[in-house]
């Protein structure tokens, strides 16, 4: 089976300057917990730069960026990705780090391997990590065993189907079910062609919108194009407050979200143009 490369040392280096861990963490359940913390505070979950790629390159293929390219568009640009991507490159950081594990591709209700999370074994347990949702704890995997984690954000509870196969639900959100982990390794070719796939006109997804989550201030902050009338949606203890964009929406996003402008905009413009079709 194909394997998935770590990261260069001085790439790593940067990385973890980046997210303000020290050089060397050691590689543990504590670090994994850390990491976690600091990426959803400083890399976005979000399509824009998605939107941009896709429509300056003709070919699916020099769409998706994995791995290093991944980790320079994000501390260059301010930009993060989705599943398929974010949780590739955070699995090739945690292989540079010393972790051992493997990514897998799941399911969301009727929707088949269009989720991806990563399974970790340390400190003598096996865990699941999942940035591209993101889930904001590590969760323990456990054959035959219900187990639970909490955030500060959700509660989580790992239920075993049987068959490799687990529900993550997270409590309290209006969508309990977040997916079906599918606990069977995939192999890095495997995984590259279904990244590329995620990119093909009519069947990825996330391009047909504008969407934007971070960890800002320490609460959960969201934009979505879809949803009218265009506004920042801010969560605080539970309750949503709203910050209404104002005429220049790019520039307001990008300040907020410190997040590159040009590719905003330019996502912005994509989705306007569909939304007139």
């Amino acid at each position: 089976m194909g394997q998935t490369e770590p990261l260069t040392l001085a790439l790593t280096q940067r990385i973890l300057r980046y997210l303000g861990l020290p050089d060397s963490p050691k590689a543990d359940r504590a670090t994994l917990k850390r990491l976690i913390d600091r990426y959803t505070r400083l890399v976005p979950w979000e399509s824009f730069s998605r939107l941009s790629r896709r429509a300056r390159h003709r070919r699916d293929e020099d769409c998706a960026v994995l791995g290093a390219a991944f980790w320079e568009y994000a501390l260059n640009h301010g930009t993060g990705g989705t599943c398929f991507e974010s949780n590739y490159a955070f699995f090739s950081l945690l292989l540079s780090l010393g972790y051992e594990g493997y990514l897998t591709i799941n399911n969301m209700g009727n929707q088949i391997g269009c989720h991806t999370a990563i399974v970790v074994f340390t400190d003598g347990e096996k865990l699941m990590v999942d940035v591209g949702l993101p889930i904001y704890a590590v969760l323990p995997i456990r054959a035959g065993a219900t187990t639970t984690a909490k955030s500060r954000f959700f509660n989580y509870t790992v239920e075993p189907l049987g068959d490799s196969r687990y529900d993550i639900w997270r409590d309290p959100h209006p969508d309990g079910n977040a997916f079906t982990l599918i606990d069977q390794p995939i192999a890095d070719p495997d995984y590259r062609l279904a990244a590329v796939a995620d990119y093909q006109p009519g069947s990825g997804h996330f391009l047909d919108k504008v969407v934007i989550n971070k960890v800002i201030d320490g609460n959960l902050w969201r934009f979505n194009s879809a949803d009218p009338p265009p506004r920042i949606e801010v969560f605080v203890s539970g309750q949503k407050h709203e910050i209404p964009l104002a005429t220049d929406p790019a520039s307001q996003l990008a300040a907020e979200f410190k997040a590159d402008r040009d590719l905003i905009a330019a996502a912005l413009q994509i989705v306007g143009a569909k939304s007139k079709n």
